[in-house]
């Protein structure tokens, strides 16, 4: 660009280059992107000395100008790129820089709070998101496109006045969230999983794939844990429910909790796990990195996709088999959504009783017939009676939850598995929700060892 006319450059419209302060200017790019400002704005120190009335900004465009004005500046700069630094401290230094930008270059906005304020979210956070992200009362964050920002609160969808300056914006911001996990999304490679550095999973799908803009799906976890008791006082099971559950993780019975997309299986499985006695050894498995279990001895592991090349991919079936080999006492696999199925119900089989898992499924007999199909995806040629025997012998009970129009979660239904009649898997209620209340059914084939 060396010897450029200025009349031959245009001011940048929001986003029409790459964001200096996302993670993946972090190397080499960071650089270039810089260099080209400098010498743009050299170049067009004419444009940025007129009068405001003349420069042509809107509020979205003049937000990125102070963005780029302190890409220049090498404190901004530290501060951004900075690890481990107190946020808040970061904030107001940040804010106190895009403020001199304010008053050097002769910027007027309206309200210059909600403004700096925004600078400082475009450029150390997620934009229009980053408010949702902190709001602990959020659990699910749902962006279609520039202008259509969702979220769940209270178990109730929202939608917000949020929205995203332009595409471009809303593509920097996509990319502060994949770029430092080392994965990319893109035309050829549309579909990615990630999860924020606070642990939040993200869903992301893009163009061609998404037909109305780029769509986000971010599920957010509680910072506290919850116990027992917090589901029993939101009325998600009964204290007679909570003892039994108590008693067979204890007494390593092999638990399935299966239920719909968000009807709370992860935080069940997590309120489970605190059951475990503190001298055995757990493994935990999952696609993307969600329990917390509070306990001393955990092995967590996490799958991986694979590279741009299509190598490297780490599967669950692979962690599972590996598990196998690290002296686990019990196996806590996320969620069960493939071949890996297989692998769980053999290792449920074979010594390492009080294991658990999730399904998605319908209803507890549902259950079972997803496990079925599921680990027939091994790709074995097995029949399908053995691997119901398999499944029969492997799975204690299954604890199945439902979300319902309230928003509430609740277990609706506690089931014994019972065996085998000819080629049916037999089970038992042991307690429902019928008419607006718990009821216990039947009394578990092993009650004397519960006793």
């Amino acid at each position: 660009m060396e010897g450029a006319k200025s009349a031959d450059l245009e001011i940048p419209k929001c986003g029409d280059a790459l964001d200096p302060f996302s993670a993946a200017s972090k190397d080499g790019t960071f650089r270039v992107a810089i260099n080209s400002y400098i010498l743009l704005i050299k170049e067009r120190i004419k444009f940025l000395s007129a009068p405001k009335e003349d420069k042509g900004l809107d509020a979205s465009a003049l937000k990125q100008r102070v963005i780029y004005e302190l890409a220049l500046d090498s404190e901004a700069r530290r501060l951004v790129l900075s690890d481990g630094a107190d946020a808040r401290a970061k904030e107001e230094a940040l804010k106190g820089l895009a403020s001199d930008v304010l008053d050097r270059e002769g910027f007027v906005v309206g309200d210059r709070e909600e403004f700096l304020n925004e600078v400082v979210k475009d450029s150390l956070g997620l934009g229009p998101l980053e408010d949702f992200v902190a709001d602990p009362d959020v659990t699910e964050i749902m962006v279609i496109g520039v202008d259509h920002v969702y979220i769940e609160k209270g178990g109730r969808l929202i939608k917000t006045s949020a929205r995203f300056a332009d595409e471009r914006h809303l593509r920097n911001v996509i990319d502060k969230i994949v770029s430092p996990i080392g994965r990319r999304v893109d035309e050829s490679s549309p579909i990615v999983d990630a999860r924020l550095p606070s642990g939040e999973r993200v869903h992301i799908v893009v163009p061609p794939v998404a037909l109305d803009g780029a769509v986000i799906t971010i599920r957010k976890f509680r910072k506290d844990m919850l116990s027992i008791d917090d589901l029993i006082a939101a009325s998600s099971l009964s204290r007679e429910m909570a003892s039994f559950l108590e008693v067979c993780v204890r007494q390593r019975k092999n638990i399935l909790v299966a239920g719909g997309t968000a009807s709370g299986k992860t935080t069940l499985l997590n309120i489970l796990s605190s059951f475990i006695p503190a001298g055995e050894r757990i493994v935990t498995i999952e696609d993307s990195a969600e329990l917390n279990l509070a306990k001393p001895h955990v092995v967590r592991l996490e799958a991986r996709a694979p590279n741009v090349e299509g190598e490297g991919e780490i599967s669950i079936r692979d962690l599972v088999r590996a598990s196998l080999r690290m002296r686990p006492d019990r196996i806590i696999v996320g969620e069960c959504r493939g071949a890996e199925t297989l692998d769980m119900l053999q290792a449920m089989n074979t010594g390492h009783e009080g294991s658990m898992t999730t399904v998605h499924a319908n209803s507890s007999r549902d259950a079972l017939g997803r496990l079925a199909t599921l680990s027939l995806f091994a790709g074995f040629d097995i029949p399908l009676r053995a691997v119901r025997e398999q499944i029969a012998a492997a799975i204690d009970v299954i604890v199945f939850l439902r979300r319902e129009r309230d928003g509430t979660r609740r277990i609706v239904d506690i089931s014994e598995v019972t065996g085998m009649e000819g080629e049916v898997i037999t089970m038992q209620p042991l307690y429902s929700f019928e008419k607006g209340r718990f009821v216990a059914q039947f009394v578990p084939t092993f009650q004397g060892v519960l006793e």
